[in-house]
């Protein structure tokens, strides 16, 4: 299926080129996809293996399983519409790495095994913490119609 671009009469911008997937976004989209691979396959298999020990932290990994995989296929994605599902798809990562992170650190018991967001993504070196954060900054930096304008008078 391919992806249209809608042109609405006085938003120029809207037929711009779309450059979220192009430049550092593509080592975004990279370490999206790892994080998607990796969380999936951790999730998948203590889900299998060992889910009556820790059922709460298994399902916030697989969660994050979710969250990466359409983090990575929005931002991969041109368009508005994808554009808004990266967003979301960030913003519930950074929502989720909070609350997450937080819940570990004052109620350790619920926690009893580490989720990917578990004391704010510490068993992945912050990179949880910090993705989202640089994911904001580059989906503001490239929100569609942000383009300054090239024409001269």
């Amino acid at each position: 299926m391919k992806s249209q671009q809608q042109s609405t009469p006085g938003n120029v911008s809207a037929q711009g080129k779309d450059t979220r997937n192009t430049g550092p976004g593509r080592l975004l989209i990279a370490v999206y996809a790892v994080f998607a691979i990796s969380a999936t396959a951790r999730a998948g298999y203590q889900i299998l293996t060992k889910f009556s020990e820790a059922p709460l932290a298994y399902l916030l990994s697989a969660f994050a399983a979710l969250v990466y995989l359409v983090a990575t296929v929005s931002l991969a994605k041109p368009g508005r519409t994808w554009f808004k599902v990266s967003v979301a798809a960030v913003l519930v990562e950074l929502v989720g790495v909070l609350v997450v992170g937080a819940l570990s650190l004052f109620d350790p018991i619920q926690f009893p095994h580490e989720t990917v967001w578990s004391l704010f993504g510490r068993g992945y070196a912050f990179i949880p913490l910090l993705l989202p954060i640089l994911g904001l900054v580059w989906l503001y930096r490239r929100r569609p119609g942000s383009r300054p304008s090239t024409g001269k008078g």
